[in-house]
């Protein structure tokens, strides 16, 4: 999967933001390239930075006891990868490895909730952005772990 060549990364994520608000965050990105099959960040680690991919699928993954790690959802290009950074304890809630390559737009977690500090709009759309991200991970992981766990097809129901 890659990037509309027509439109910039992150495009569809900064048009959500106030046109006031979208240049302050873009300076703070720094681009990225990340080889298929690297390690990205792994459950319960630091949740210090956050990416918007540009070109490329990163696996999102939590780990099953018995099974090992097991993908809930891939994320493509102009997705927000990793929403941790904003909310305490910071840690992540999954883990995630690229499919393919890709490179992206990385941003420091420190630096972007100083920016937010500075300018409440950003703040506030920023978080609204997350939490619209937190939902349709929670959905993913949920059907990905009902397809795995949940009864037969002809099995009992509750």
């Amino acid at each position: 999967m890659t990037a509309d060549p027509g439109r910039p990364c992150g495009a569809r994520l900064l048009a959500a933001l106030p046109a006031a608000e979208r240049e302050p965050l873009a300076s703070l990105a720094r681009t990225v390239d990340m080889p298929a099959g690297t390690r990205v960040f792994e459950e319960g680690g630091e949740a210090d930075r956050f990416w918007i991919l540009c070109s490329g699928t990163v696996d999102l993954d939590v780990h099953v006891p018995g099974r090992g790690r097991t993908i809930v959802e891939t994320i493509g290009a102009d997705g927000l990868l990793g929403w941790s950074w904003l909310c305490p304890p910071r840690q992540w809630h999954l883990g995630a490895e690229t499919r393919e390559a890709v490179r992206a737009w990385q941003f420091d977690a420190t630096a972007v909730r100083a920016l937010c500090a500075e300018r409440p709009a950003l703040g506030l759309a920023l978080v609204t952005l997350v939490a619209e991200t937190i939902g349709e991970r929670l959905r993913a992981t949920r059907t990905r772990l009902i397809d795995l766990y949940g009864p037969p097809e002809n099995g009992p129901t509750r």
